[in-house]
């Protein structure tokens, strides 16, 4: 793995720790889906895309 992937695999993590705490509501399923997202551009290896999806997602939750 390169640095810039470990990076986005980190922030994944994160990501989806901070998903896992948030409570119900309209924020969650918001970032739900950008998380998803994240994790389709992470499989299709487009980190660029990936780490566009999570910062959508952590805003959401916001």
């Amino acid at each position: 793995m390169t640095p810039e992937q470990n990076k986005t695999a980190e922030k994944m993590t994160s990501v989806k720790a901070a998903w896992d705490k948030a409570p119900p509501g309209p924020k969650k399923d918001a970032a739900l889906k950008h998380y998803q997202a994240a994790e389709k551009a992470n499989t299709a290896k487009n980190d660029a895309e990936t780490n566009k999806e999570l910062d959508a997602a952590t805003h959401a939750l916001a």
